[in-house]
């Protein structure tokens, strides 16, 4: 488990849970993804197409043969994401504490996101074909916000063992901090005593 996530961390706030992709769901759903019969067909179509190209007679071949090597971008993208992989499974961390979702991710560069649970509207869980095949499940949390897009922004736990258990953590923080900023009836006390909120803080 790479640490390079924990910086983002803040010295008041608990890790509660700490987490990769399951590996093997992560390599099916690599290289088994939708794009994948695309591929195949736009593949099979342009190597026969060289192939024709390369075994043909007359000048200008060369041409051809790059404007077709060049029209395999899809192919060459494709198995890009094959070769790296494991550097991108290595830069994925998941990190949830008492008070934000934190997530990793990048293949050459590395990004870091993360969400308050304030900022969360609601926390959806999803399983793919892959995700059921090996027992695992995203969740994910979807903030308030709106993208330019018109889309609300999300974080996403990709593919991760105990699913039901981070999701109802996530769930339950969500609920709980949400409730205590929106209903406080007090200013502020050492113990906030909000519309029916659970939320104590962590020790």
């Amino acid at each position: 488990m790479t640490t390079g996530l924990r910086f983002m961390v803040g010295p008041d706030e608990k890790i509660l849970y700490q987490g990769k992709p399951d590996l093997k769901c992560f390599v099916f759903e690599t290289i088994f993804n939708p794009s994948l019969p695309i591929v195949i067909l736009w593949g099979a179509l342009d190597l026969f197409v060289l192939g024709n190209l390369i075994f043909a007679k007359g000048s200008g071949k060369s041409f051809f043969v790059g404007f077709i090597l060049i029209h395999m971008t899809p192919v060459w993208i494709y198995l890009s994401s094959i070769i790296f992989m494991a550097r991108k499974y290595r830069n994925i961390e998941y990190i949830v504490t008492d008070k934000a979702i934190y997530v990793s991710g990048g293949v050459f560069s590395r990004t870091y996101r993360s969400k308050p649970f304030a900022e969360l509207s609601h926390i959806d869980l999803h399983r793919s074909v892959f995700d059921q095949l090996f027992n695992v499940g995203d969740v994910i949390a979807t903030t308030s916000h709106i993208r330019p897009n018109q889309k609300s922004a999300t974080i996403t736990l990709n593919s991760i063992l105990n699913f039901t258990e981070v999701y109802n953590l996530i769930k339950k923080l969500q609920q709980d901090i949400y409730t205590d900023i929106m209903f406080p009836n007090e200013y502020r006390p050492d113990v906030n005593r909000g519309y029916k909120t659970e939320y104590k803080g962590f020790e």
